[in-house]
């Protein structure tokens, strides 16, 4: 697949992501094939595909926890126009969500200390001095996310829903322009997964732009005009979410004959 970018956005800045020929190997395994795709800041983007796909590393490899390989071809490897990034300086414009975060924080973590370590991208706080500044955002941030009556408890008393959104409030703290989650519904039963969606959607509504990875067509909110379909290390089809979300389109994706269907906004694949 050639190399896309959104049409409906006006690159009056970089883009926030630019991959071109993009190769990432883990050992002997390719696990991203010669990616390339353009991602403006504030697009409101899903990538969607079955369990291997390679859409972790696709987060891992914008993270800097694995880098692409030489190649024979012309690699661009870019977030916002910088070929070489910290991530931690670039905390303003991405949260990442990986799918994993959630297992490195202790039990007795609380979610204030939660929050609070996003402004150092710590796990844990570890004597860190906490300005009054800290603590308003984190205080503001929580309140927004309908959690801030929880910041005193520990981790090991929330349920799933409940500390997937304190890990994107640690993510928010830095207000960056966009968040990127990595199948953020997993182990969440229907009421949390209801309550996580609205959240979502309340965030997208305010102006952060959400990229999330999933295998879930069910995740894909309304708010996401773009739908990119992975499979096998490699972005196959990208475009509109009408287009892309079909039953013969998404039936090939997951190999499974499926019917998809539209209500309010959501898709939902049923009938397999």
């Amino acid at each position: 697949m050639k190399k896309s970018r959104s049409p409906s956005h006006k690159n009056t800045h970089p883009p926030l992501l630019e991959f071109e020929n993009v190769t990432v190997m883990r050992g002997k395994i390719k696990v991203l094939d010669s990616l390339s795709v353009t991602i403006e800041e504030g697009e409101n983007v899903a990538i969607l595909g079955p369990n291997g796909a390679g859409k972790s590393s696709f987060i891992k490899t914008i993270a800097r926890e694995l880098y692409p390989v030489q190649s024979d071809e012309p690699v661009t490897f870019r977030c916002r126009g910088r070929e070489v990034w910290d991530v931690f300086a670039m905390r303003s414009h991405l949260g990442i969500v990986s799918n994993d975060l959630q297992y490195n924080f202790l039990w007795d973590t609380t979610g204030r200390e939660v929050i609070l370590s996003g402004f150092f991208s710590s796990i844990g706080l570890y004597n860190r001095v906490i300005t009054n500044e800290m603590e308003k955002r984190t205080r503001k941030i929580s309140t927004f996310l309908e959690i801030d009556h929880l910041l005193d408890r520990h981790m090991n008393e929330f349920s799933s829903g409940e500390a997937r959104r304190f890990l994107v409030a640690r993510a928010l703290v830095h207000k960056p322009n966009t968040l990127i989650l990595d199948e953020p519904t997993n182990s969440l039963d229907l009421h949390a997964l209801h309550a996580f969606r609205q959240i979502l959607r309340k965030i997208a509504r305010a102006g952060t732009g959400i990229l999330l990875v999933t295998h879930n067509l069910q995740d894909i909110s309304p708010e996401c005009s773009r739908v990119i379909l992975m499979k096998d290390g490699k972005f196959c089809r990208d475009g509109t979410k009408a287009a892309m979300l079909t039953d013969e389109i998404i039936g090939g994706l997951f190999s499974v004959p499926l019917h998809v269907r539209e209500e309010d906004g959501w898709y939902y694949a049923i009938g397999y």
